[in-house]
């Protein structure tokens, strides 16, 4: 006998001993890929480890900016926002997909109901339900009924079922980080439009006053002109500095109702059924803690997706490596047939079958090799795809750190240069009431003056918008725990 099983083939050793047990896996088990993480981001010197209570952490990160309007506006996003509400259909799909493949592993059973009337002009036989024949003894017509249960099973010994479902499932956590994914770019977009449209009122509230401030000066250079004191040139210079600052203040509207149209879209309203009054700058700039690299790969939905993704490949090596081994399936039938409905469940009108097929390619022209290299190619692709996304996100992170700090430096100058140039303006404005200076000194300080205004608040939003994005490099709050887990 020990002989005999030393004839047989290593190969055909394993079948067995796979097939009894509960089943092997064929193809590679899966490790999540190797990605480029420094132990620190070079451009977070000086920011401090994220701590639990930080705000700008949480999910509901947006809290941090302190605006009770931009609250409500981010909480609409997720009920209405329709490109969320695609994402989410899809996410179902593919949980779906889970379930269905994983009725693939149990039996499939089948019930059967089939009377049927037959008739014969002589002696002879006729075909039942069921297979065989009955006598029919003379002509006449002959009812026959046949109810029937049946199963058919194919046992996943080679794991092909079960790497398809492992596929299913990874796509499924792919699709639900995509989801995710998708939700925090939304509520980052909104952010940004509320921001740009909080800055446009802040804008507008300059050049209005700027406005007023103009339209005194231009009262002044007229009455200085009617009175002869005054070239003609100044009062034209003041008016087209007032009708210039009007019209920049004009055009400000257009882009105040851009923003305002952005928000209703991502909201899921019409542009016209939303309005946002003129609200105050008053955002606060959060305090965003840079956690390490290492975490990143936890809390970014994009790289969860592109990892679950390259989990699916994967899985889809396995199933093309099963396809090499011979599959195998069971069916069973049971049932009655008979012609009369209160003899038909006797024991002498029971009938069954048991059958068992085994089926193993023999040549291919190597289809299923070229398969398995495909499923190898397309996995590889995955691993680079994936490792890019994580560079990409640290790239991400590292320049709005950078951002972060060099705005804060530049705005303090910049704020430093609106004081001045605010103070300049009402100096030359003074030494040209009493005529020390020529009104063409004047135009140019106030000139000044609003530009430095401007570039203030055009800085202020810069912060805010970066910090939107600092939040949204660094995942937004999301973890890979909130994946499904089937």
């Amino acid at each position: 006998m020990s002989a005999q099983i030393a004839r047989i083939p290593r190969s055909a050793l394993a079948a067995l001993l796979c097939a009894g047990v509960s089943g092997c896996l064929v193809g590679p088990n899966y490790k999540r890929p190797a990605a480029p993480t420094p132990t620190a981001y070079k451009e977070a010197a000086g920011w401090h480890p994220a701590q639990p209570s930080d705000a700008a952490t949480r999910s509901d990160w947006w809290t941090a900016f302190g605006d009770p309007t931009l609250n409500a506006l981010e909480a609409r996003v997720i009920v209405s926002n329709q490109n969320l509400a695609a994402a989410e259909a899809n996410y179902r799909a593919a949980h779906a997909l889970v379930a269905q493949d994983r009725a693939a592993l149990f039996p499939t059973v089948t019930l059967n109901a089939s009377p049927s009337v037959s008739h014969s002009n002589g002696n002879g036989t006729v075909i039942v339900p069921g297979g065989g024949t009955a006598p029919v003894g003379g002509s006449g017509t002959r009812t026959t009924y046949n109810p029937s249960i049946g199963a058919s099973w194919a046992p996943d010994i080679w794991g092909s079922v079960r790497r398809t479902i492992e596929n299913a499932r990874d796509n499924a956590q792919a699709s639900a980080a995509t989801l995710a994914n998708a939700r925090l770019s939304a509520q980052t977009e909104l952010a940004v439009d509320y921001i740009m449209l909080r800055e446009y009122d802040e804008q507008k509230r300059i050049l209005d006053d700027t406005v007023t401030a103009y339209t005194r000066t231009v009262e002044i250079t007229r009455n200085k002109y009617n009175a002869g004191v005054s070239a003609k040139s100044d009062l034209l210079s003041a008016q087209t500095q007032l009708e210039n600052t009007r019209a920049s203040d004009t055009d400000l509207e257009q882009q105040r109702a851009r923003m305002e149209h952005a928000i209703a879209i991502l909201d899921g309203e019409p542009p016209a059924d939303l309005t946002l009054a003129p609200g105050p700058w008053n955002l606060v700039l959060p305090a965003i803690p840079a956690s390490l690299p290492s975490t990143l790969l936890e809390r970014r939905p994009d790289i969860a997706s592109a990892e679950r993704s390259a989990a699916a490949a994967n899985a889809s090596i396995g199933v093309a490596v099963a396809a090499y081994y011979p599959s195998i399936s069971l069916s069973a039938q049971d049932g009655f047939t008979g012609g009369s409905l209160g003899a038909l469940f006797s024991l002498g009108n029971n009938y069954w079958s048991f059958g068992a097929a085994v089926a193993e390619t023999i040549f291919d022209a190597g289809a299923r090799s070229a398969k398995v290299r495909g499923a190898r190619a397309a996995y590889d692709a995955t691993v680079a795809t994936y490792r890019q996304t994580v560079l990409t996100a640290l790239g991400q992170v590292e320049d709005n750190l950078a951002a972060q700090r060099v705005f804060g430096s530049e705005e303090a100058i910049l704020a430093t240069a609106s004081q001045e140039a605010t103070e300049n303006a009402a100096i030359l404005k003074n030494q040209y009431l009493s005529g020390t200076v020529d009104f063409t000194a004047v135009v140019v300080v106030q000139a000044q003056a609003l530009q430095a205004r401007t570039a203030l608040a055009q800085m202020q939003a810069n912060r805010l918008t970066t910090a939107v994005d600092l939040i949204e490099a660094l995942g937004g709050g999301w973890t890979v725990s909130e994946l499904p887990k089937d």
